[in-house]
């Protein structure tokens, strides 16, 4: 077990480095997928809505399955859901391979959904619960800069793969990536890992109230509840924004990603470590939202920028590539968004968990984690997909932005009105 140094040490550890693989393989998905889609708008001519219908699809599954799923990997073994997981990821590479118009597109999101809300929360609450003590923000840090890693790798070496190979050949790199990870769980994870809670000792439903009743996961739900809404839509629509409005290619959409990618798989096991050193974690939550704000209110100025500047062409090893200003001004915005989620993310999970445990029930505040996402996840991307429409994309990034703010409001007049007593020290945290 890695204790202390450096936070990449902690791969050395066979069982997190085979959690960690999931992690990979999922966020290797999720990020290039999200360029594919960009593509596949382009091509079907779709409207916003339907853009939006496709993060709604994603969603909605599991807005239905997070919570039982929570109590099942509560009570239940992890590891055959973290291998159900994987193995439905590789189903949905060879869906995605043969999907030839928007509906497809959707119902193939639906299952990809499934499969990554399985991997999500059954990954990060065995991370947190096999964390070791005094460590677990570093632990959940490095899981997410794992993760990070991988989305920063999906951007660049799937956005070339698109641009070059086209779809299958990038779905059967994802499968291969998928299979090497299921390899990895088999061999690495021990059966049953992390707790186990008593599955007669209260039902799904009496955990939920439970959970609600403590204040902070009152706070970071209603914070939570707000915040997706925000960072759902420029998830979705920012790709679209940057190939429909400037004709950026695959490969430069993912160079855009990789900033702020790069930025989360830099900084994340570095800042868990601090709040594990720190402590007072609802203040990087806060702290993270306002700026995660300010990195999409930057997004509406790269018109602007493609007037007032001149492109720039980078030249070297036999290549050269012209950056215009609209490109350097959206990758600008997505590292900002990078460097808030790094701030923002290691603490809400660590609270989540330690919350969680005081119920013996910390995949079940995982899931309502995820549960209170999925409210903004549904109707964020629609709602805002409808304002692109209407009153176009300016309007419609600077609402996402309002929404984010919001945010950060919802926080503190959630936890202002309820008492917040320091959470007892947790084995394992």
């Amino acid at each position: 077990m890695a204790e202390s140094g450096n936070p990449v040490s902690l791969l050395r550890n066979t069982e997190f480095a085979a959690l960690a693989g999931t992690a990979f393989a999922r966020a290797q998905a999720y990020s290039t997928i999200l360029i594919a889609l960009a593509l596949y708008a382009d091509a079907f001519g779709t409207t916003g809505v339907v853009e939006g219908l496709w993060v709604t699809g994603f969603a909605v599954v599991q807005a239905f399955i997070v919570l039982p799923l929570g109590r099942a990997v509560d009570t239940g073994n992890a590891k055959r859901w973290l291998l159900a997981g994987l193995l439905i990821n590789v189903a949905v590479f060879v869906a995605f391979a043969f999907v030839s118009n928007p509906v497809e597109v959707l119902l193939v999101r639906v299952v990809q959904g499934l499969g990554a809300s399985i991997l999500w929360i059954t990954g990060s609450t065995v991370v947190g619960e096999i964390a070791t003590t005094g460590a677990r923000g570093r632990w959940l840090g490095v899981y997410n800069q794992v993760g990070a890693t991988s989305s920063f790798l999906g951007d660049l070496v799937g956005g070339y793969l698109l641009y070059a190979y086209g779809f299958p050949h990038t779905y059967a790199f994802l499968a291969l990536v998928t299979v090497a990870a299921t390899v990895l769980v088999l061999v690495a994870l021990r059966d049953n890992p992390g707790g186990q809670a008593d599955e007669e000792e209260r039902t799904g439903l009496e955990t939920l109230v439970g959970l609600l009743d403590v204040p902070m996961v009152r706070a970071l739900v209603a914070f939570r509840t707000a915040f997706s809404v925000g960072k759902m839509s420029i998830i979705i629509f920012l790709p679209i924004y940057a190939r429909t409005q400037f004709g950026v290619g695959a490969f430069a959409i993912g160079a855009i990603h990789g900033g702020g990618k790069l930025a989360k798989a830099v900084l994340q096991g570095y800042v868990g470590d601090l709040t594990d050193r720190v402590g007072k974690k609802h203040y990087f939550v806060l702290v993270g939202a306002l700026l995660y704000g300010a990195g999409i209110a930057m997004v509406p100025l790269a018109p602007h920028a493609q007037r007032a500047f001149e492109a720039v062409t980078v030249a070297g090893l036999g290549y050269a590539y012209t950056v215009t200003p609209a490109v350097a001004t959206l990758f600008t915005a997505y590292l900002v968004l990078g460097v808030a989620d790094s701030i923002r993310l290691p603490a809400s999970m660590a609270l989540f968990v330690t919350e969680g445990e005081r119920l013996d029930s910390p995949a079940s505040a995982m899931s309502l984690r995820s549960i209170s996402w999925k409210v903004g996840q549904v109707t964020g991307p629609l709602s805002v997909g409808l304002i692109k429409d209407v009153f176009g994309p300016t309007t419609a990034f600077l609402t996402a932005a309002a929404f984010i703010a919001a945010s950060a409001g919802v926080f503190l007049v959630v936890r202002a009105r309820t008492s917040m007593p320091e959470a007892r020290p947790q084995p394992g945290d």
